[in-house]
């Protein structure tokens, strides 16, 4: 029986929604190939959390745990933290010094998609297109007008650095800049400011199952709001349908790009790239190496969509990291 350490929660705005993936993951855990521990990672503890919410200090220096006298070595990580530091590389960097494997992917892969300006600038040589945009680091002067040139009216101002929509704004005027660079510096240190790409919506997850690279199908994303926000993706404020409602030669175009772009960056582990199409071409807005894992999340409903239950979705996870390590 393998010990399957499960990460959750994190330094982030999105602490509240790693936990629920975390505890999805847990519950939907092969109970004869694994034995699951819910890790509990905040700035000020790192537990373990029993059944029974009783919480045990992570021993930093091996990441280990003592329960009732008896030292607990994982055999795996299985990583569910979305945002800092699960998905910016620091605990894939953390596990790669302390020779611990897990399942998401390496940490230079997950610094690079963290950073959405960096990875954009990465895959544009190789013909991924993207927005029309613009990058400030706080202090930086703020040049509005320079700025609208640029992109445009609307655009969108984000956090370069954050997800489930912590801190995106839809900016519509002049007037309304300002604010919405301060809301993001909010989450973030560094921003980026997008033209407005009027299209359709689509998400898609590209995962390595039993070896090979496999693109899940497309979700269409209908928002009920201006665009996909927190409340879009977690309080049911959107349509998600999934395959989505475009023909096979864009879908084609889309399922091409997000394994390009998958291949290209040498990732493993899960991704959900995100797309707007517009006239009949996929632009890519960013992508996440840690989604959702939410009965909600879109991973998950894609994964149905292919026959793939949540508990084989993370056994095949879980799985192909052990073997590698085996060899």
């Amino acid at each position: 029986m393998k010990k399957i350490a499960i990460i959750m929660g994190g330094y982030s705005s999105e602490y509240k929604i790693s936990l629920t993936s975390g505890n999805v993951v847990y519950q939907n855990l092969d109970k004869t190939k694994f034995k699951g521990y819910r890790i509990h990672i905040f700035k000020e503890k790192w537990v373990y959390v029993d059944d029974n919410d009783a919480e045990f200090p992570i021993d930093k220096n091996d990441f280990s745990v003592t329960v009732n006298n008896e030292k607990i070595i994982f055999d795996c990580v299985f990583n569910a933290i979305h945002g800092t530091p699960g998905e910016d590389g620091l605990m894939q960097a953390y596990f790669e010094l302390l020779g611990i494997p897990q399942n998401s992917c390496d940490y230079y892969q997950a610094a690079l998609t963290f950073n959405k300006r960096d990875l954009l600038s990465v895959l544009k040589p190789y013909g991924i297109k993207s927005a029309t945009s613009y990058y400030l680091n706080l202090g930086d002067e703020i040049k509005q007008d320079l700025i609208l040139e640029k992109v445009g009216l609307p655009c969108f101002v984000k956090p370069n650095k954050s997800g489930s929509s912590f801190g995106i704004t839809k900016v519509k005027t002049k007037d309304e800049l300002l604010f919405a660079i301060a809301n993001a510096y909010k989450e973030d240190n560094e921003i980026i400011i997008e033209s407005f790409l009027d299209g359709t919506e689509v998400s898609v997850g590209v995962i390595n199952y039993k070896g090979e690279t496999v693109v899940l199908p497309i979700t269409e994303i209908v928002s009920e709001n201006d665009f996909f926000d927190y409340e879009a993706k977690y309080l049911g404020k959107s349509q998600e349908i999934t395959p989505a409602r475009i023909s096979e030669d864009i879908a084609e175009k889309i399922r091409a790009v997000a394994k390009k772009a998958y291949t290209i960056l040498k990732m493993s582990g899960f991704s959900r790239s995100e797309f707007i199409i517009v006239d009949g071409e996929p632009f890519m807005l960013e992508m996440n190496t840690i989604p959702g894992l939410t009965t909600e999340s879109l991973i998950p409903q894609q994964a149905k969509a292919a026959g793939i239950s949540l508990e084989d979705l993370f056994t095949n996870s879980i799985e192909l990291v052990l073997q590698r390590k085996s060899i």
